[in-house]
């Protein structure tokens, strides 16, 4: 649905997307391996509020992941429309100081100002919360007068939306065969309280759900595009948080795939326990869902507890992963260093544990303290909480800074040593890639889709198989999975592998930042540093 404002003006919205610092977990390296892939993911949020606005009103969306909005774009517009999390607040910053420059009144909504309004005094409109009646005041004041105004406006949202009426996203707006993966949403919020998570106090406990046919038809939109990913992500913050709605939805994917020849795999974000729920994941496994994404955050079961995760140790973790994987399902794994329950043994044995897992992907991260979270609120009262930036995180650490550095600094050069992270590749090959379901794959013999693979190949073959000094590592998991009849993990392993290598060599050298929440720009200030040298040594 669209909103019920009804307007008398037509007004020109620029919606601009703010950049992401680089990170492990958005595979920047390797959209170099791609044909046109130029970012990680839509910005489904934006693109819902697209779909919202009043139909007369003309959208301009620009996501500057991809390409950045010019002076032509903030001249066009009567207003500009952002949103963004914590870790992109330096670029929404600057994206204001464009659209002030233009003269024209910019409104910032998303979870990082609806958790921190306090953290954008300079902007003209804040919209905090969710999309709901707020945002059909935030229209029917850009209605009424497009002007900056004298001061700052808050909306905050009363009455949400329901997930039931939300608009399919704007894909007309984007091309989306320029992101590597898709995304789509079914549920917001999460039943569990973990202290460092700030789900719950910005989307409640209770997940509220879409309807199964309006997922249906987001994918079918998906579909229609020219050009798009083949893999598409469910960004719900669990998507067992309601495990009967899970099950509900799962017949009508699997009953889609069959209806178009299985086009898509699908990849979601859920808690570790859903490896007690086999009827659900039979469910998944027959939708081709191959990758599920797990907080598993330390494998100390005391500093679980300690940060209110109890829902990870009910089951041995390593058991749960081993099942999630006999559904044909491979587990991504966020990991987090400097808790409070850290010691001098935390690095061997998040180590023992890398190796013992299997698991290939793993997003090891500095703790880093969000506001709204519990988290945030006890370190705060213990003055633990620094904006220092010369430092990766925002916390003080119980443990020496440079200790839990150095731990981060053992923890990643273990995982993404080349031979190490393919011998754990050579193990999903024949614990978790044999057990999918492998439908004739119809729906992906698209024009679209065999250029995309053909480009990946061959920028693989040269890149990793021949001039990589890792190439003997990669061809001996590459035959391994042939042999297996696994083409696509062979081209999976080779694409994860190219960007998670060589970020974590950055990553050691001191160019990237040690926490996907860290705002430093260190990858683009060693490029501006490389480029003065370079012209510099012109001159």
């Amino acid at each position: 649905m669209r909103t019920p404002v009804q307007v008398k003006r037509t007004r020109k919205i620029l919606c601009v997307f703010p950049a992401y610092t680089p990170a492990f977990g958005t595979f920047a390296h390797a959209f170099s391996l791609m044909y046109n892939v130029k970012a990680f993911m839509p910005p489904q949020g934006m693109l819902v509020l697209s779909a919202y606005l009043p139909e007369s009103w003309p959208v301009r969306f620009i996501d500057e992941n991809i390409e950045r909005a010019t002076a032509e774009d903030f001249a066009w517009a009567d207003a500009v429309l952002v949103s963004g999390m914590h870790v992109q607040a330096p670029q929404i910053r600057d994206i204001h100081s464009r659209s002030k420059a233009a003269g024209k009144p910019m409104a910032l909504g998303g979870p990082s100002v609806s958790a921190a309004p306090e953290m954008y005094p300079e902007v003209e409109y804040l919209h905090v919360g969710e999309m709901g009646d707020a945002t059909d005041a935030l229209i029917e004041r850009f209605d009424a007068d497009v002007s900056v105004p004298a001061e700052q406006v808050l909306f905050t949202t009363k009455e949400r939306l329901p997930l039931s009426e939300f608009p399919i996203p704007s894909y007309g707006l984007i091309k989306l065969g320029q992101y590597l993966i898709g995304s789509i949403q079914y549920s917001s919020g999460c039943p569990y309280q973990c202290e460092f998570c700030d789900i719950p106090g910005l989307y409640g406990r209770v997940p509220r759900l879409k309807s199964p046919q309006q997922i249906i038809a987001e994918l079918d939109a998906m579909l229609a595009q020219p050009a798009h990913p083949q893999n598409i992500y469910f960004v719900d913050d669990n998507f067992i948080g309601n495990r009967k709605a899970a099950r509900d939805l799962l017949p009508h994917l699997v009953e889609w795939q069959k209806r178009n020849g299985y086009p898509l795999t699908f990849s979601c974000e859920a808690t570790l326990n859903i490896a007690k729920q086999t009827d659900t994941l039979k469910l998944m496994q027959a939708a081709s869902f191959a990758g599920l994404f797990a907080g598993i955050e330390t494998p100390d079961i005391g500093a679980l507890k300690f940060m209110h995760k109890e829902q990870n140790a009910n089951l041995p973790i390593l058991d749960s992963i081993r099942t999630i994987n006999s559904f044909g399902i491979e587990v991504t794994s966020g990991i987090i260093l400097g808790l409070d329950t850290d010691n001098e043994t935390t690095a061997d044995q998040l180590i023992e544990f890398i190796d013992k897992s299997n698991i290939p992907i793993l997003t090891i991260n500095l703790l880093h303290a969000l506001p709204k979270t519990p988290l945030w609120d006890r370190l705060q009262r213990a003055n633990r909480i620094t904006d220092d930036p010369a430092l990766e995180s925002n916390v003080r650490f119980l443990r020496p800074y440079d200790d839990v550095v150095e731990s981060w600094r053992r923890a990643i050069a273990h995982a993404y040593d080349p031979e190490r992270l393919f011998e754990r590749f050579w193990h999903q090959v024949e614990t978790t890639y044999v057990n999918r379901t492998n439908p004739s794959g119809r729906g992906k013999l698209t024009y679209a889709n065999l250029r995309m693979g053909a480009v990946l190949a061959f920028r693989l073959f040269w890149k990793v198989g021949v001039r990589s000094d890792y190439r003997r590592h990669f061809w001996r998991a590459a035959k391994h999975a042939m042999k297996h009849g696994q083409i696509d993990a062979v081209m999976g392993m080779g694409f994860v592998s190219y960007h998670l290598i060589r970020f974590t060599r950055e990553a050691l050298r001191g160019e990237q930042n040690a926490s996907f929440y860290s705002t430093h720009e260190r990858g683009a200030q060693e490029q501006a540093a490389a480029d003065s040298q370079k012209q510099s040594v012109a001159a």
